[in-house]
């Protein structure tokens, strides 16, 4: 039976990343709301993104003693659009928004940081898109620039949020090359700068790029970030540093759950166009077996 705008849905949203995979799988009530089951995101580690797709997907179910025929709807976002068994893509500015809302209805914009961009994304109370914004195309400002510096210094990506949060005396990196700052890191460490510092440096440059990125687009109110370096505790204290010495109105959140905030906001999508389709008395193509 073709679901109408009461029924209740289970969706599947991915998203594949430069750098991993997030799939989440969901409970759509229509007007009633929505609820996240289970959610998992996964490096790619060299892996193809559409075999780890897959894979995850089918873990996800497995965990949950779904089979794909309980799913109504597997959506994708990211550079999702090969993953053979997806129902429909959606557009990842759209479906951070919409993932966004879901875990902080207060959000009115969001800074999708991933492993080679970032973008400002400014919305409203629906989680529709007013304005949109991404970085250069140099990747000082991105989570796989901060990989490479954490590689260099030796240490884990989880420890850097914590240990910049230990700086006492901040070292500038001014550069907005990614080749150049990472010449800057070398030079910072033969002079005996402490690891606390140089993070915190690079973490207050990004921040800076990041507040200019969203005030360019007259941000006002919670600004959410979303994506890879989310959980990054240095980063989101330099980021409210920044808004603070600025005077900007941004208040910038994260949520434990805001790695997977594109799939999910891909997967309530899905629940809706599924409903869409169904009012119009169409069926879905591609749904999964």
């Amino acid at each position: 039976m073709s679901p109408d705008k009461n029924a209740v849905l289970v969706t599947a949203g991915i998203d594949v990343g430069s750098s991993a995979v997030k799939a989440v799988v969901m409970k759509d009530r229509g007007t009633d709301g929505a609820e996240l089951l289970i959610g998992r995101s996964e490096r790619m580690r060299r892996r193809d993104p559409r075999q780890l797709a897959e894979s995850l997907y089918d873990e996800l179910l497995a965990e949950l003693g779904f089979a794909r025929g309980d799913v109504h709807y597997v959506a994708t976002t990211g550079e999702g659009e090969e993953i053979s068994f997806r129902t429909g893509h959606f557009y990842g500015m759209t479906t951070h928004a919409r993932g966004a809302i879901f875990l902080d209805p207060a959000v009115r914009s969001v800074i999708d940081i991933g492993a080679l961009h970032a973008r400002g994304v400014v919305i409203d109370e629906r989680a529709k898109v007013l304005s949109s914004r991404m970085t250069s195309q140099c990747a000082s400002g991105s989570g796989q620039f901060l990989e490479n510096i954490s590689r260099y210094l030796g240490i884990t990506m989880d420890e850097i949020g914590p240990l910049s949060l230990k700086s006492t005396k901040p070292e500038t990196c001014s550069s907005i090359c990614a080749v150049l700052a990472e010449t800057d890191v070398i030079n910072m460490v033969s002079r005996g700068i402490p690891s606390p510092d140089i993070i915190k440096g690079i973490h207050n440059s990004m921040a800076g790029r990041y507040l200019k990125l969203i005030t360019a687009l007259n941000a006002r109110g919670v600004a959410l970030i979303t994506g890879g370096l989310s959980a990054d505790v240095g980063l989101l204290a330099a980021l409210r540093e920044a808004s603070e010495n600025s005077k900007a109105d941004v208040e910038f959140r994260t949520h434990e759950k805001s790695v997977l905030a594109g799939a999910i906001g891909a997967a309530l999508w899905g629940a809706y166009r599924s409903r869409k389709l169904a009012g119009k008395g169409l069926s879905l193509v591609g749904r999964p077996a």
